[in-house]
């Protein structure tokens, strides 16, 4: 039962930290488009560090929680385990978890470089950006659900 609840609250968490994922680039998009627009600008900025704060928070529970299911057996009895021979989908699955993390951390570095003056890329290349996740995403779901090998 306790193995149930963490897996509950590891996919709660990543729901939220994927809505950060998602919706941070279309921020960018449109403060790109919104160039020369102070006011409109400055709301987009502050609205992007809030999300960004609530996507770390998001992550690091979802991460802490994606531990225990991983190596959780080592310390609770009779907890299932995640490793040994077949578990080759967790490996591609947590790359993938990982270049979506770059990828969100590259978002919100943008963000901070709004705040400096710096310039974005264009909304269309911002736009190219935002559908990454998406890809990736429907793969980790691939993976998980198949666990082809």
């Amino acid at each position: 039962m306790l193995y149930l609840w963490i897996k509950i609250f590891h996919l709660v968490f990543v729901i939220a930290w994927m809505a950060t994922v998602f919706y941070l680039p279309r921020i960018l998009i449109n403060l790109a488009e919104a160039a020369g627009q102070a006011e409109v600008q400055s709301r987009l900025v502050l609205m992007g560090r809030r999300l960004y704060r609530f996507g770390h928070l998001m992550f690091g529970l979802a991460a802490i929680l994606g531990v225990v299911l991983w190596l959780g057996y080592r310390v609770i009895a009779d907890f299932p385990t995640m490793v040994g021979f077949g578990t080759g989908w967790l490996h591609a699955k947590l790359l993938l978890v990982a270049l979506m993390l770059a990828h969100y951390i590259l978002a919100g570095r943008w963000l901070k470089g709004v705040e400096k003056g710096r310039a974005l890329p264009t909304p269309f290349k911002l736009r190219l950006f935002n559908e990454a996740p998406v890809l990736a995403l429907v793969a980790v779901v691939w993976l998980v659900l198949a666990k082809p090998f």
